[in-house]
């Protein structure tokens, strides 16, 4: 019988077409292979930032009597952080009421690296509160201010901690406080340089949160181991009634400015949270536009969770917090890569 091209497809066209088909097909696996692997990518991602747990995240349990803490590393091991930040405050009571206090400090601070290394920790820094006015524009107090934080700075040394984190309140008139804020932050820093320690000063209330002030006080300062710890939320610059806390705020530096200017001198970051939405989003915090000024200013050293909500247990409120870092912070190290 006579084949006809009507009939039959030549042997060339079937070749082709089927070369094709076998084309699109490999194409379409290798396209479903790349996606694959982009999702599995953004799935392992880790942030561009190691978490560090703030300790006073736990300080209701604490203050209840339901956490010791001496247990901290433990706490901050179980909950799946790296590094840790103590308050002197919840040890420098026991401290102060003992008979002889560098014995206490120095039982203290034994325990302290004990249970760091048996959990597996990273002594990151610690946040020093009540030890007297840095920036006090009275040079006595001033300097018995920076005599105090002396054993803060040892302990950090001893400790491994890189930092310690002080507070410059004092004057309200903002060239005072420059002057008397230099003077004390330096003659600190100078005895912490001796140790390998930085001084690094939050955006804690008053003058201290008004960002450009502060970044003209570290550069007055002018020395390598003197820098900032920004804290995402601690911008309020007057409370009603003259308060320093719990008063309702009735003035605020620009947040996300003062992060932005904080951060190239920052050697820590404080990732303050409040409430939350269903999404694990923050809601007072736009954590993205936040993280994004960090990464941009290229910082990689250790972000602290430091929740201070109402609506969420302190441990939800650590998880939720740890969580959303950990969710964006890999989405803006797979974009940035």
């Amino acid at each position: 019988m006579k084949i006809t091209p009507t009939r039959f497809f030549p042997f060339s066209l079937l070749l082709f077409l089927f070369l094709g088909i076998y084309s699109c097909k490999d194409q379409k696996s290798e396209k479903d292979n790349i996606e694959t692997a982009e999702v599995e990518t953004e799935a392992n991602a880790e942030p561009f930032f190691k978490l560090s747990l703030a300790q006073w995240s736990l300080n209701k349990p604490i203050f209840a009597g339901d956490l010791d803490p001496m247990d901290f590393a433990e706490k901050a091991n179980e909950m799946g952080f790296e590094g840790i930040e103590y308050v002197s405050s919840f040890y420098a009571e026991q401290i102060k009421e003992a008979e002889n206090r560098e014995e206490a400090m120095q039982k203290v601070l034994d325990t302290l690296k004990a249970k760091s290394e048996e959990f597996n920790v990273e002594n990151v820094l610690i946040m020093v509160d009540g030890e007297g006015e840095l920036a006090s524009p009275d040079k006595a107090e001033r300097e018995e201010a920076v005599e105090n934080h002396k054993k803060w700075v040892d302990a950090a040394s001893f400790l491994g901690a890189h930092s310690i984190r002080v507070n410059l309140f004092g004057s309200e008139e903002p060239e005072e406080w420059k002057t008397s804020a230099t003077e004390g932050l330096k003659a600190l820093s100078e005895y912490a340089a001796e140790k390998n320690v930085n001084v690094l000063v939050e955006n804690h209330g008053y003058l201290s949160s008004n960002a450009e002030l502060l970044v003209e006080v570290i550069k007055d300062v002018n020395m390598e181991n003197c820098g900032t710890l920004p804290d995402f939320g601690n911008f309020c610059l007057k409370r009603e009634g003259g308060e320093r806390w719990e008063a309702k705020c009735i003035e605020e530096y620009p947040k996300y400015q003062g992060i932005e200017e904080m951060m190239p001198y920052a050697k820590a970051v404080s990732a303050k949270s409040y409430a939350f939405n269903e999404e694990g989003e923050e809601t007072t915090l736009d954590y993205k536009r936040i993280l994004k000024i960090v990464q941009d200013a290229g910082y990689t050293g250790f972000v602290g969770v430091e929740y201070e909500g109402e609506d969420l247990s302190p441990e939800e409120g650590i998880k939720a917090t740890k969580e959303l870092l950990k969710e964006v912070g890999s989405e803006l190290n797979t974009n940035n890569n």
